[in-house]
């Protein structure tokens, strides 16, 4: 079983106004995961001390991390970061288009990471899409297309998980979710739903996306303790397993499930 974790940190300020990416990673830390996705970690910003937030936080917990900029601003980045302690690569990290009619939106990428799992190597992409809807369909279609989940090198197992700021009913899920499975429909236990804002969470905006061969052993928003306070979501946690048969096969198994 592998853990992996979705997490928008908001440049580690949190709900107090305080800057502390130490308290990030005591949330990390205690969800144990085995990989981790995080959205909106600043790197050299004067609004936050000139902290490369990645960096930092991967040094707390002992792992190594991938970043990438979505915006850069005179040599201030801020974007989308991977961490894990299991052996990993950089595969690809890079821009997602914008709104075709709204070129002054604030910039988007991905991240894209192979992890070695055992004798298995799993594609993690991690994205964090913009906030209106036109844009969100844009990024979806890039992300299906050949740079990135349709490319020959991104090949089963796989998963997508971010920040979406997309709500099961919007097009750019129903897109993705053409493609990729939902873990929310796989798992055999789930906890919490919503994941924004973090006091009274009402929307699920933060997702895990499994392709076939990963299936899902529990899915949960992580509440209490420090997440209520250290960013403005909840951090979501998929237990996933490598070989467990196609999405499609997992969702026969679970009807009801599947409808949850």
């Amino acid at each position: 079983m592998i853990r992996c974790l979705t997490y928008n940190i908001r440049h580690a300020r949190g709900l107090d106004g305080r800057i502390a990416p130490e308290r990030i990673a005591a949330v990390v830390a205690a969800c144990a995961p085995d990989i981790v996705a995080l959205q909106e970690v600043d790197c050299g910003r004067v609004r936050t001390g000139g902290l490369d937030q990645a960096a930092e936080i991967a040094r707390i917990l002992g792992m190594r991390h991938h970043f990438h900029p979505a915006l850069e601003m005179a040599g201030e980045l801020y974007g989308d970061a991977i961490l894990t302690r299991l052996p990993s690569r950089l595969v690809k990290a890079g821009p997602l288009p914008g709104h075709p009619r709204r070129p002054h939106l604030e910039a988007r990428g991905a991240l894209w990471v192979e992890v070695e799992a055992g004798v298995q190597r799993l594609q993690v992409i991690n994205t964090h899409l913009g906030l209106s809807g036109r844009e969100r369909i844009v990024q979806a279609e890039a992300l299906l297309g050949p740079d990135w989940l349709g490319h020959p090198a991104c090949r089963a197992p796989l998963i997508l998980l971010g920040d979406l700021n997309a709500t099961p009913w919007s097009r750019a899920y129903r897109r993705l979710a053409a493609r990729l499975t939902d873990a929310h429909h796989l798992a055999a236990e789930t906890a919490g739903r919503a994941t924004f804002p973090t006091r009274w969470p009402v929307l699920r905006l933060d997702h895990v996306f499994v392709g076939a061969g990963v299936g899902v052993g529990r899915l949960a928003v992580i509440r209490g303790g420090l997440t209520g306070i250290a960013s403005d979501h909840l951090p979501l946690l998929a237990e996933i397993e490598i070989g467990a048969g196609t999405a499609a096969e997992q969702t026969a198994r679970e009807p009801a499930l599947a409808l949850s």
